[in-house]
């Protein structure tokens, strides 16, 4: 029996074309052979998108999956890492690395991480709603602002893309802080069920949306910086040798190559020295941000502790490494 839906609408019209589009049946996958061929074999013919995300403790390169949410058009399907194991995941390491096989997911960062560190899978081809938010809201004469990334909460709620309450979320939130090993309990209750699959229910409606809303400079800008978030907290020595090559620009803006390609620089922190960078309640940290249009992270509790990953265009790159490189070197706060 499918759990109860705990998204509340806003309003009945706009309901009834979600429910239409979004999958209606859970089902809890321990086996790869209860996943859809077409997914664990994926192929150019197929151009297949799927919603996606992850579920886990301390979900990160040292936390620990539990459990992988897709979502199709006619179901969803929760992967459940604990049971099924390492090779229920590593079956699904076609279609996540595959150039075939779109997955819509929202801020996909820790979850690329902690697939890779924990399965050596790279996540490939995303569809970032949070990165395809901003460019949509830049494309539409928003002025940018730093950390200025949409929750999934307040993404489901924006009526353009869905129109959602998701109230759960925040209690949901609120169990996790008072046991942080919430995902790791079996059987899945029907709560879990729910809560997981209400967080991929709605993903490929709002890709629908967005995709009509992105114009050709923005839909390459969002593979481009899909593909830098994946990678963004996977840095280490040679980490992107065996990683798929960045997609490059469509012939139409070609030429405007040169001053719209982002990059990743992952700056190294000496021990001690990240309190220089983040300063007296983050205002060190927000100074650069506010200075150079680039997306700069820390990686916080989860690590890693030693590195600020900067993502942009190459000369606000460049000035934000300038910037933290300097913050090192000063002696006082």
């Amino acid at each position: 029996m499918e759990p109860e839906s705990c998204l509340n609408p806003n309003q009945n019209d706009l309901l009834t074309e979600i429910d239409h589009q979004a999958p209606a049946l859970i089902h809890v996958v321990t086996k790869a052979s209860q996943l859809p061929p077409f997914f664990l074999e994926p192929s150019c013919e197929q151009n297949l998108v799927v919603g996606f995300d992850c579920e886990g403790v301390a979900l990160a390169r040292h936390g620990q999956l539990c459990i992988m949410q897709l979502a199709f058009n006619d179901g969803i399907y929760l992967v459940d890492a604990l049971e099924g194991g390492g090779d229920l995941i590593q079956a699904c390491r076609p279609a996540l690395e595959s150039a075939y096989v779109t997955k819509v997911i929202h801020d996909c960062k820790r979850d690329s991480e902690a697939l890779f560190y924990q399965y050596g899978i790279r996540l490939n081809n995303v569809f970032d709603t949070q990165i395809s938010y901003s460019l949509i809201e830049e494309q539409e004469g928003k002025t940018w602002k730093p950390d200025d990334h949409i929750s999934f909460v307040d993404l489901l709620a924006d009526e353009r893309y869905c129109g959602i309450s998701y109230n759960e979320k925040e209690e949901v939130r609120g169990l996790l802080k008072k046991n942080p090993e919430f995902w790791k309990q079996r059987p899945l209750t029907e709560r879990m069920k729910r809560v997981a699959a209400d967080d991929v229910k709605f993903l490929l409606h709002i890709h629908q949306k967005m995709v009509r809303k992105l114009g050709p400079l923005s839909r390459w800008q969002l593979k481009l910086r899909g593909s830098l978030y994946c990678r963004c907290f996977c840095v280490d020595a040679g980490v992107y040798q065996d990683w798929p090559d960045l997609p490059g620009p469509p012939d139409e803006i070609e030429a405007e190559l040169s001053e719209l390609q982002e990059i990743l620089s992952a700056v190294d922190v000496p021990p001690g020295k990240m309190g220089y960078i983040i300063g007296k309640k983050g205002a060190s940290i927000l100074r650069i941000k506010e200075s150079c249009k680039a997306d700069i992270f820390t990686g916080g509790a989860k690590g890693p502790p030693d590195k600020v990953f900067v993502i942009g265009i190459m000369k606000e790159v460049r000035k934000a490494e300038a910037m933290l490189r300097g913050r090192i070197g000063v002696r006082s706060m």
